[in-house]
């Protein structure tokens, strides 16, 4: 399926705002500033480079001048990531870099996860029996995570920028990464319950023709 920017917007918002009746005009801000920096930097599809190879938030060019731009549920789930990222700090020009790096990886799990069973990905008897102390906190039986690595020794203006980037399915993959990559510091977004959550609220919007409304 494909949707709409109201949609996109709408479904966005239910997630980060649940409280406001529509989307604040400050989310639509974020999202449209994205959308518009993803779409600016263009991309070269023959490079080897993944954050020059793909968009993060598009499937391809821009349509013809008049014509409407529809995201696909995943590019829908980015742009969540993408906010939750700024949210974390960053600047928008990090957050597309990194949503471009992933998107192969991240495009694949989405569609995994979207296909497992809510009853079993959030049985709690199960989540609760796999807790460990000290372990990241998840509220699911299968978490995946989009992870940031960074290291020691980076100059400040690089702190902006850092390129370490994966995504993880589970605990274990996540401190591989750490330790592959010699991280000094990670930072970690649980993807898997919020694939589940955007698609849910994607399935209660209904697309706004030009003209109405």
């Amino acid at each position: 399926m494909s949707y709409k920017r109201n949609q996109v917007e709408e479904a966005i918002a239910r997630i980060v705002a649940p409280n406001c009746e529509k989307p604040p005009s400050e989310l639509r801000t974020r999202i449209k500033r994205l959308l518009d920096l993803d779409r600016s930097i263009g991309r070269k599809l023959r490079s080897k480079d993944a954050e020059e190879a793909n968009f993060g938030f598009f499937s391809g060019e821009a349509p013809g001048t008049g014509a409407d731009v529809s995201f696909s549920e995943y590019e829908v789930f980015a742009l969540l990531n993408g906010l939750r990222i700024m949210n974390h700090g960053w600047p928008q020009n990090f957050a597309v870099s990194i949503m471009r790096r992933v998107r192969l990886d991240l495009e694949k799990e989405h569609a995994r996860i979207l296909r497992q069973d809510p009853d079993k990905l959030f049985d709690w008897e199960t989540i609760r029996a796999r807790a460990r102390p000290g372990d990241i906190a998840v509220d699911n039986t299968d978490p995946v995570f989009l992870t940031l690595a960074s290291k020691e020794g980076r100059a400040p203006d690089e702190v902006q920028t850092p390129p370490f980037s994966a995504v993880c399915r589970g605990l274990k993959k996540v401190s591989q990464f750490s330790r592959y990559m010699s991280a000094s510091s990670m930072t970690t977004f649980e993807v898997a319950t919020l694939a589940h959550k955007l698609h849910q609220e994607l399935m209660k919007t209904e697309p706004r023709h030009r003209g109405r409304g």
